[in-house]
């Protein structure tokens, strides 16, 4: 079976998200929405910002780290991956991924 190619324009996206903290979260979007930055285990940044003064003004920034107007969803499933695993954002040091 073949996959469908996304459609163009609308860019298909592998993001960073860098908190405060400068941990990271990588994720995808297949539509390179501007307001979307990801879902991260909320319970796992609050941990990390445990006091309501770090919780007031909270500066992040999302950086897109690769892009594609012509790839399938399963191309930027695998960039994200492949991303995630170079960047070591599943590691609990560094990152709010959880997997791969």
């Amino acid at each position: 079976m073949q996959e469908t190619k996304l459609s163009s324009p609308r860019y298909a996206v592998v993001y960073k998200v860098t908190w405060p903290n400068g941990k990271i979260y990588v994720g995808s979007d297949l539509t390179d929405t501007i307001s979307y930055f990801g879902s991260p285990d909320t319970r796992l940044i609050e941990r990390d910002f445990p006091a309501r003064g770090d919780r007031r003004s909270i500066t992040v920034t999302r950086e897109i780290l690769w892009e594609s107007c012509d790839a399938t969803k399963s191309e930027v499933l695998t960039m994200e991956r492949k991303l995630i695993v170079e960047l070591r954002a599943n590691d609990p040091e560094i990152g709010y991924n959880r997997r791969p």
